[in-house]
């Protein structure tokens, strides 16, 4: 079979990387980034708080933890709305005892059908950053790009319009976007968005229609990668983002402030066998001089204001 030309005619296809949403950049060869206070390292929990339909659709593809078995699937979307119901209460209670402010990422439903919630959120000094629809409101190569801007609108629009105040963040389902995503994100108005998981601090993100910054939100690290997928336990779980802090802690020496993410589900870290060992490791974190507690927003901010 003889090679198609067009191969070799791919305008990107040079030295370097096939893109020019950003410049590469070396770790050590930064400006290194000052955090309020004088903290070394910000830790920046972002919980998913998801609806997940009682039918999911497979275009262009099924999200994690949607449904699986034959139809109704009452064992998945109850353990998922669990999450919603008591997982979620859980979680900001173990936030509110050490004071920390977070990020929670809603699907624009969950404003919708459950306001009492959102507005609990918002009343403990959280962020909402805009996460889709719900979980059929998934991205990839191949949308139509006026249904995704439709979808990426929705979602914003409804949650200003039950908060009062228009997300200034976005995270798509599985972290999937399409060659459309940021331009369309940046003509919402986000200032920023969680998707590309390929650095430890924030960055400049160059589209058509402006910049926004990507905040990686890191995969590896996420409570559904250590425990359903790897199906590890809480405790270990605890002890990786313990030594990710710790290793942070000792490059900031060198190279300035760093930021951990804490990504984490309400249906899986929310469990009652699970919530002592994760309000521990947050009472941790919390009893650390040189470590603090950040929204998206704030990091954001704090970094722009340095660039």
């Amino acid at each position: 079979m003889s090679l198609d030309p067009s191969y070799l005619e791919y305008p990107k296809r040079r030295r370097g990387m096939d893109h020019e949403y950003y410049d590469y950049s070396i770790m050590h060869q930064r400006p290194p980034v000052t955090w309020p206070d004088e903290k070394k390292l910000l830790i920046w929990p972002v919980i998913s708080l998801e609806y997940f339909p009682m039918v999911p659709q497979d275009q262009p593809f099924r999200a994690p933890g949607h449904m699986q078995t034959a139809y109704p699937d009452y064992r998945h979307y109850t353990a998922r709305e669990y999450g919603t119901r008591i997982g979620i209460y859980r979680l900001l209670g173990a936030f509110e005892k050490v004071g920390a402010k977070i990020s929670v990422a809603a699907n624009s439903v969950i404003a919708e059908r459950y306001p009492e919630l959102i507005e609990d959120i918002i009343a403990g000094g959280h962020e909402i950053v805009a996460h889709s629809t719900d979980m059929n409101g998934t991205i990839a190569s191949g949308v139509d790009e006026a249904d995704e801007r439709t979808l990426i609108n929705g979602s914003f629009d409804t949650l200003e319009k039950v908060t009062g105040t228009r997300p200034r963040g976005w995270l798509s389902i599985a972290r999937s976007q399409s060659f459309n995503t940021a331009r369309l994100l940046v003509e919402a108005g986000a200032d920023y968005m969680c998707d590309w998981a390929n650095d430890e601090l924030p960055y400049a993100f160059q589209t058509d229609a402006g910049t926004i910054a990507n905040i990686p939100l890191n995969h590896e690290l996420s409570d559904r990668q250590i425990i359903n997928v790897q199906q590890q336990s809480v405790d270990s779980y605890a002890q990786q983002m313990i030594d990710a802090a710790d290793w942070l802690l000792g490059e900031a020496k060198a190279h300035g402030g760093r930021m951990l993410p804490m990504h984490i589900t309400p249906y899986i870290m929310g469990l009652p066998y699970r919530i002592a060992a994760f309000e521990k490791l947050i009472a941790g974190f919390a009893g650390r001089t040189d470590i603090a507690f950040a929204r998206g927003d704030e990091i954001f901010d704090t970094w722009k204001a340095q660039q």
